[in-house]
C-alpha cells in the first residue's frame, strides 16, 4: 500500500507544481495527481532517452523527473486542446 501513497504524493505534488509553472488554475486533485503521475513515465522515458539522470536522488528526484515531465505534458494537451485555458 504505501507505494500506491508514495505515486499519489509524486504526482500530486508535481502535477500542482506544473500547473502553476505554465500558468493554469490546475486539473483539480484528481486531475494533478493523474497529470503527474502521467508526467513522471513520460519524464522518466525524456531524461532516459537524453541519457541523463534525476539531479538529485529519493523522494525529491521522482517530483523534479515527474514535474519535467507533467509541464511537457501540459504543453501537449494545450497543443491539441488548441491552446485554450481552463475556466477558474
Amino acid at each position: 500500500m504505501q507505494p500506491l501513497i508514495w505515486w499519489l504524493v509524486v504526482g500530486l505534488v508535481a502535477g500542482v507544481l506544473a500547473s502553476l509553472v505554465v500558468g493554469g488554475v490546475g486539473y483539480g486533485i484528481v486531475g494533478d495527481i493523474v497529470i503527474g503521475i502521467v508526467g513522471a513515465f513520460l519524464g522518466g522515458w525524456i531524461f532516459s532517452a537524453l541519457g541523463a539522470g534525476a539531479p538529485m536522488g529519493g523522494l525529491a528526484g521522482s517530483i523534479f523527473v515527474a514535474f519535467i515531465g507533467a509541464i511537457v505534458l501540459i504543453f501537449i494537451i494545450r497543443l491539441i486542446r488548441g491552446g485554450t485555458r481552463r475556466a477558474p
